[in-house]
């Protein structure tokens, strides 16, 4: 057992340069984004440095994945993801995806709108499909109502809002691609 953490730790910083080359990210901005000094993270990196949860957390953090990842936790072979809501603006968040950074997929419930438009852009790449209730959608210049099995798609840099009807709550499962990832679709041979 020693010998499989020994093997874990020691993996931890050629892993964590890793990341941080990959993303094209400096030392001295992680330390920004982190607060750990640019010395002990290249320390941490090299293997000079043992990895503490002090010093994880904050990397887990500014690097948008779960500390499993930074450590290499072996899998547990439970392929349930323990959903843990979140609340913004009144509206629930349900994560339904484990790895942050890619590809995210969210069920949404939001309370009953009938509010005034306030269309935002950002990057990225977003598919809406609406479980229950009726989803306005404003894409542009287009004006949407979404019933229950309807679905729609759209790049985020095109100014956007949605809410709920005046009608009551709707639920929305959404995928979400931050760097406008677009999902592929593969049919099989007729």
């Amino acid at each position: 057992m020693d010998d499989d953490l020994d093997q874990i730790m020691t993996a931890v910083g050629p892993r964590l340069r890793g990341l941080r080359t990959r993303r094209d990210i400096t030392l001295a901005a992680l330390s920004e984004d982190t607060g750990i000094s640019v010395s002990t993270l290249s320390r941490l990196e090299s293997g000079q440095r043992k990895a503490t949860l002090e010093l994880l957390l904050p990397l887990a953090k500014s690097y948008g994945v779960p500390l499993d990842e930074l450590v290499g936790a072996p899998d547990t072979g439970d392929p349930r993801i323990h959903l843990r809501p979140l609340r913004r603006h009144g509206r629930v968040f349900i994560p339904l995806t484990r790895r942050p950074g890619g590809m995210q997929a969210f069920k949404i419930i939001i309370p009953t709108g009938g509010g005034t438009p306030d269309p935002k852009t950002h990057e990225g790449y977003e598919w809406l499909y609406v479980l229950n209730g009726r989803l306005r959608l404003v894409i542009g210049e287009q004006d949407l109502i979404l019933e229950p099995g309807e679905a729609a798609e759209f790049d985020t840099r095109e100014p956007h809002w949605l809410d709920a009807t005046a009608a009551g709550p709707v639920e929305v499962l959404c995928l979400f691609g931050r760097q406008g990832e677009r999902a592929h679709l593969r049919a099989g041979a007729a």
